[in-house]
């Protein structure tokens, strides 16, 4: 098994170069980040050649992707215009904002918690609940649950994003505030009159997480309750029942073992993306998160920014990738990497 990892993480390097200047060269036809920078402040044609100049934008795509792997000297280095060496990618500097002036990374690691906070308790709502409602599904087929259970699963998942958000923040934040009932915050993540409070994190967290948790427990528990439907016919899972052994034993040790496989690989495609955010959601619900900060940043074209955080996506990918085949081993004794 060591060896099958440190093989994977070999191989994953020339990867990840690949996808890096992929990146960049796509981030280089997303805008132009000195005009963006004098939008409010309006600059010269010569002001902005000095700054270009100054930033080593004036590089051609292929020489910029350099300076961003191994660092270059005597470009703008801090919020105070001050110059100096920037030390590069290979050595964790991936340079400076163009709007904030700070460290990319720094401006990255800031926002990473909200998100993490966010989607996973996103993604523990979604696993649990699709779990139960997938297993019930397929252990209750064609009954008159199973079919509302069904019907429930195809209008969620199509709802878009953006109508889920709309419709819950009508129900539970404006309906329930005209009737009279408790009613949940549609922005922030606090009240910056009560503070960081746990009571106040968690209230503003209810709609993000359900608009995230509904659409996505739609389409999970179909997959479960059709990977449950082919295995509980299995003739291994016929060979238990005939030995007498507890039916909740023949599910979920026999049979959800079993079908847990393709579900994994499942959720190891999606946990990566929770650094992403939900960018969407976290825009709406104005949620302090790095799916926000995307989208604030690329209006901008915010290269520095843009690339820390689809490289942190790139390698969380790689990782839960060579994490999902090690738990296939847990899950089937029969898989072996060596």
């Amino acid at each position: 098994m060591f060896k099958y990892i440190l093989r994977r993480l070999l191989q994953a390097i020339p990867l990840l170069f690949f996808i890096s200047l992929v990146l960049f060269l796509l981030m280089q036809a997303t805008g132009d980040p000195i005009s963006a920078m004098g939008e409010r402040n309006p600059m010269s044609e010569q002001a902005k050649a000095e700054l270009s100049r100054a930033l080593g934008l004036d590089q051609p795509a292929i020489v910029q992707y350099v300076y961003w792997l191994i660092g270059n000297d005597w470009v703008i280095v801090n919020e105070r215009g001050e110059y100096g060496k920037r030390k590069g990618v290979l050595r964790g500097d991936f340079g400076i904002s163009f709007m904030t002036r700070r460290p990319a990374l720094t401006t990255v690691v800031e926002r990473l918690p909200n998100t993490l906070l966010l989607m996973g308790t996103a993604q523990v709502v979604i696993v649990v609940v699709s779990l139960v409602v997938g297993i019930v599904g397929a252990v209750r087929q064609y009954s008159a649950l199973d079919n509302l259970l069904t019907g429930l699963a195809f209008v969620m998942y199509s709802v878009p994003v953006f109508l889920m958000a709309y419709l819950l923040m009508y129900v539970f934040a404006y309906a329930f505030r005209q009737w009279g009932l408790p009613y949940l915050p549609t922005g922030g993540m606090f009240d910056p009159r009560v503070g960081q409070t746990f009571e106040q994190v968690a209230r503003h967290m209810v709609l993000p997480v359900l608009t995230i948790s509904l659409i996505s427990i739609a389409g999970y528990s179909r997959f479960i309750r059709s990977a449950m439907l082919e295995v509980i016919h299995s003739d291994y899972i016929r060979t238990a029942r005939s030995k007498g052994i507890h039916e909740r034993r023949v599910l979920f040790v026999h049979g959800f073992r079993n079908a847990a496989l393709p579900f994994v690989t499942l959720i190891g495609l999606d946990l990566p993306f929770l650094l992403a955010g939900a960018v969407v959601t976290e825009s709406i619900f104005s949620w302090p998160g790095m799916g926000r900060l995307y989208i604030d940043h690329l209006q901008r074209s915010d290269f520095p920014v843009l690339m820390c955080i689809l490289m942190m996506i790139s390698l969380a990918v790689v990782i839960f990738q060579i994490l999902t085949d090690i738990v296939y081993s847990l899950l089937d004794p029969r898989i072996r990497f060596d």
